[in-house]
């Protein structure tokens, strides 16, 4: 499982979708509010594995890829 980071431009929802796989829900960062990440939302319905420093990240379980918006990326 990856996780990408994007701080200059947003993606579009399309490229948000394609990165993660599904359909896109965030999770809160609790050690960087001022940065958002986007996972699959149907990861676990999917079986998908554990991705490590996402998990890390948001400080709980996630699967699948993820994205990572800081910056000019971020989605308003």
């Amino acid at each position: 499982m990856s996780t990408t980071y994007i701080s200059d431009t947003p993606p579009s929802l399309e490229q948000a979708q394609e990165l993660v796989g599904g359909y896109v829900t965030h999770v809160p960062i609790p050690s960087r509010p001022d940065s958002q990440m986007f996972v699959d939302d149907e990861g676990l319905i999917k079986g998908l594995p554990v991705n490590k420093e996402a998990s890390e990240l948001a400080q709980q379980t996630i699967v699948g890829n993820a994205i990572v918006l800081s910056g000019g990326a971020r989605w308003d």
